[in-house]
């Protein structure tokens, strides 16, 4: 299968990213986040909810004002009223969700199959006559029967509807079966695009969002830091780097300002970033292991599977318990100290003793501390 290369990027970073429970960005930050989407070439942003009152209206009109390059779009229950208010903020796109799946259309909207869809059909067609471009979200769709998602499909084909968002709302699918079940979708109506919206639950949001991709879809949703409800969504970050790196597939984003968009958001939603965060936590690319520091000093694509500089980070290597003597050389090289072999050894013991006590890895000044205080006696042996 070739891979494929025109994925488009909806990230939900304002919309679900903001769902995530407590959190809540300020005007200024929405515009802050929006601003540096848009920089690094995503193609399209979900803003908000406008049905939410006049305050996230304000914030969404500040956000169209902007004159972004992206493709701005809302999120909408699948009625008039909202779709209205969408119009009233000056989006020209719209995410119109209905509830898909037999478990939440009898057991949450207390309605029917048919309900559902002539639901679709009022405020789809609503939608085309003024000129929207129209996402039909499908709530709960991995949980669907996909002959009826067809239907759904087929109607939103007929009246104009531009893509269907088939969503994994509890977060419950395995890669190979969204693989299955968006490449069903995909064959059996081929003139509508599908988009992959992803949760967490189960810790495979972003193998569930590019298996997506693999299969079929031209969008595919993402939140920076996988925010989102419950246990979050795709992450951005992992998701552009995984196509890119896993699959050969490139999105056209400049993944540069990772890391400082990740800081950005994780001080703004108050989660902080953990420093083992797949692709942007600070330690990803920190050595101990004496044979894994020996080996990306060697040659970095030993054990780094992309630069570091790609996403805005760097390489360190970690002096604790677990180091040999090319990573020790290598770091007291980086402090103007040189340290040969002979000398390494007994530096080595002292430095892993110290570790081994403070339980934790040693900072440049406590390395100096020991080379210093040890001098004489290390030139000594």
């Amino acid at each position: 299968m070739t891979p494929t290369t025109n994925v488009i990027i909806d990230d939900t970073t304002l919309r679900d990213g903001e769902q995530t429970a407590g959190v809540v960005f300020s005007k200024r930050e929405k515009v802050t986040i929006a601003r540096m989407l848009d920089s690094t070439g995503v193609g399209e942003i979900e803003c908000g909810i406008p049905a939410m009152g006049a305050e996230e209206q304000a914030s969404i009109r500040t956000l169209v004002d902007l004159g972004l390059n992206a493709r701005l779009i809302t999120w909408n229950r699948a009625l008039v009223p909202e779709i209205e208010a969408s119009i009233a903020c000056g989006v020209q796109a719209v995410d119109i969700s209905l509830s898909v799946s037999d478990q939440m259309i009898v057991h949450k909207l207390r309605k029917d199959r048919a309900a559902v869809k002539e639901q679709l059909k009022v405020a789809l067609g609503f939608a085309k006559q003024h000129n929207l471009y129209v996402s039909v979200g499908g709530e709960d769709a991995s949980r669907a029967d996909l002959g009826f998602l067809v239907e759904l499909m087929e109607i939103t084909r007929s009246l104009g509807g531009d893509r269907f968002r088939f969503c994994d709302t509890l977060g419950i699918m395995d890669p190979f079966t969204i693989f299955d079940k968006v490449t069903f979708l995909r064959r059996a109506v081929p003139e509508v695009d599908i988009e992959v919206h992803t949760h967490n639950d189960l810790g495979m949001a972003t193998a569930n969002a590019i298996a997506g991709v693999r299969a079929g879809a031209k969008f595919v949703n993402t939140t920076i830091n996988g925010l989102g409800e419950r246990a979050g969504n795709a992450a951005l970050e992992e998701v552009v780097m995984g196509l890119k790196h896993a699959c050969g597939v490139e999105t056209g984003i400049d993944t540069h300002r990772f890391r400082e968009m990740s800081l950005f958001v994780a001080k703004a939603s108050d989660r902080p970033l953990s420093v083992s965060k797949p692709v942007v936590g600070s330690r990803v690319f920190a050595h101990e292991s004496g044979l894994h520091a020996d080996g990306v000093i060697k040659d970095p694509h030993n054990y780094e599977g992309f630069d570091p500089a790609e996403v805005g980070l760097t390489r360190s290597i970690v002096i604790g318990k677990h180091s040999g003597t090319g990573g020790l050389i290598e770091r007291y090289r980086g402090l103007g100290i040189i340290v040969g072999r002979k000398l390494a050894e007994p530096l080595l013991e002292l430095t892993r003793a110290t570790a081994c006590r403070r339980k934790r890895d040693l900072s440049n000044s406590e390395l100096m501390e020991i080379y210093l205080e040890n001098e004489t006696l290390l030139k000594a042996a």
